[in-house]
């Protein structure tokens, strides 16, 4: 028996369309870093994304399939791109602008990018690539930047406000299949080549329903968010089409990343949400803290990428910004867990243990935890295993080039189509998760495994250091054994007995745990999304290049 109900396509175009007429007041916000920020109304974004489109297909040639790139800062130029590009049948494909150049050129040319829009600032990384990228036949330049970078480019070079002038305000988008892509993103490319992940139409849908849930970040046109998380990172984690299905005003931060003016703007523009992964608010809690500004208005933070140490989540706390822990990956679209408390544990002690895990399981998303033999783990919030995933916002299988459709690696999809994760850790009997590593970081010591990320949680919590990245070690004795690697605050003068002594004293760390191996670092080293980049620490030790003390 079938059911009487429309069946009308969950499209891109449709939320654009939604949020340009209903919404059409909100704004996007662009700081500038002088004067006033640039303000484009929802609605004229969607006009002006009807003229991306028209120029798109009748100037540069774009037919449905064809992938189109973004290399490009948040900003309203952006925004527009996400919508027009979708929306008339193309790919969006949003270039992470912090990879290695050699890896930025392999990406092009596995997606068969058509055309490239370009922040002016960023031409300088573009142009030596340009000789590289095999299937590009147009550049777009938007903002500010010295196009010289671009003579001899060898392809046409257009600007973006010359190009959508005079163009219609308004499209005919077509009515697409709703599974066909939409978007693309690789993932950073840790170990091997980057990995292409093809979102659909029905599954950004999806994903920005959920993203809008109370129980997610449950915002509405009340509320501006401070987009930090870069919208070549997982689709800003779905708050660009998120927004415009309630009206939520976005300020996006453009170049301007630094603390200081991210400071600057919670200040001055007062928005209420703000999503990025903790190394952004660790500086701009130092910025904080070194120079007051009012930032009150702010009182939800979402935190994602990686684990949030709970000294910095007390410390947020402390200044009003409460922070709700999410986990996600380039995979998940990226929504797989968030934070919320339940309702029984709200006021009590409960409260802060269940912030502090990486969230509950929503609806649209369903785990399983597996053992070392492929057994399946009982959600009894001991037991630890690889978490895999599956659902409608969920990869089930990587993108292989312009001439297959997709690839399933063994090591990261299961025979019954589940996503691997590479994630180890437990879910209590009610849905939370917490992650006690990354499999390929958990430190496997004498038979037993030690967390990093507990470990440098506990490090983090001291008050004289400001960042602190465990790795395993190899260890004649034991196999492996942790290395704590350690940032000191300026003016400190804590040395390693008295930090083991910190990690042992009232139980937070079992002895057993406890690193022999430290040394002092001047900054962990990040991947191109602010995450802890272990492999490099494990390299430099490797080498012998870090002055390690064991205890």
């Amino acid at each position: 028996m079938l059911s009487t109900m429309q069946d009308v396509p969950l499209l891109i175009s449709r939320i654009l369309a939604h949020g340009s007429t209903i919404h059409g007041t909100s704004q996007v916000i662009t700081w500038t870093g002088e004067g006033e920020p640039q303000r484009r109304s929802f609605a004229e974004i969607g006009a002006r994304a009807a003229q991306l489109a028209h120029a798109l297909r009748e100037d540069l040639g774009v037919r449905d399939d064809h992938r189109v790139a973004t290399l490009a800062w948040n900003n309203a130029e952006h925004v527009e791109a996400y919508f027009a590009i979708p929306s008339m049948g193309a790919v969006l494909h949003t270039l992470n602008l912090r990879l290695p150049a050699e890896q930025l050129a392999w990406i092009v040319n596995h997606a068969a990018d058509r055309v490239v829009i370009v922040n002016g600032s960023l031409l300088p990384l573009l142009a030596p690539l340009l000789p590289h990228l095999k299937s590009v036949e147009h550049i777009v330049v938007t903002g500010p930047g010295d196009r010289s970078a671009l003579d001899g480019a060898g392809v046409p070079v257009h600007e973006y406000e010359e190009l959508i002038a005079g163009k219609p305000d308004t499209y005919d988008w077509p009515e697409l299949d709703e599974r066909t892509a939409a978007a693309m993103c690789y993932t950073s490319g840790t170990t091997g080549d980057p990995k292409g992940v093809v979102y659909s139409h029905r599954s950004i849908y999806l994903h920005s329903m959920q993203v809008n849930m109370a129980e997610s970040m449950g915002l509405t046109d009340q509320d501006t968010s401070l987009v930090v998380v870069p919208q070549f990172h997982v689709n800003a984690w779905g708050l660009p089409h998120a927004t415009f299905m309630t009206g939520v005003n976005m300020l996006m931060p453009d170049r301007f990343l630094q603390p200081a003016p991210l400071a600057e703007m919670i200040a001055a523009e007062r928005p209420t949400h703000a999503a990025a992964v903790p190394t952004i608010w660790q500086g701009l809690l130092a910025e904080l803290t070194a120079r007051p500004r009012d930032v009150s208005s702010l009182t939800q933070v979402t935190i994602g990428g990686s684990a949030c140490p709970p000294s910095l989540m007390r410390a947020f706390d402390a200044l009003g910004m409460r922070v709700c822990h999410a986990w996600g990956m380039t995979e998940t679209s990226p929504l797989g867990t968030v934070a919320r408390p339940p309702a029984h544990a709200i006021g009590t002690d409960e409260e802060f243990a269940y912030r502090v895990t990486q969230g509950r399981f929503p609806a649209g998303v369903e785990a399983r935890l597996t053992g070392p033999g492929g057994e399946r783990l009982p959600w009894d919030g001991e037991s630890a295993g690889e978490l895999e995933v599956r659902g409608a916002w969920i990869a089930g299988a990587y993108y292989n080039g312009p001439d297959t459709e997709s690839l399933r690696p063994a090591d990261k999809f299961s025979e019954d189509g589940w996503l691997k994760t590479g994630d180890v850790g437990t879910i209590s009997p009610d849905g939370y998760l917490t992650l006690t590593d990354r499999a390929k970081d958990v430190i496997k010591s004498g038979g037993e495994w030690i967390s990093s990320v507990e470990l440098e949680n506990a490090l983090m919590s001291h008050p004289e250091v400001a960042e602190a990245a465990v790795v395993a070690v190899p260890d004649d004795k034991w196999g492996e054994r942790p290395l704590a690697t350690v940032v000191l605050r300026e003016g400190s003068t804590a040395d390693f007995a008295s930090l083991r002594a910190f990690l042992a004293d009232e139980g937070k760390i079992a002895k057993w745990q406890l690193p022999e191996r430290w040394t002092i670092i001047e900054s962990v080293p990040k991947t191109s999304v602010g995450k802890f980049d272990k492999k490099v620490l494990r390299r430099q030790y490797a080498a012998g290049d870090l002055d390690v003390t064991r205890l």
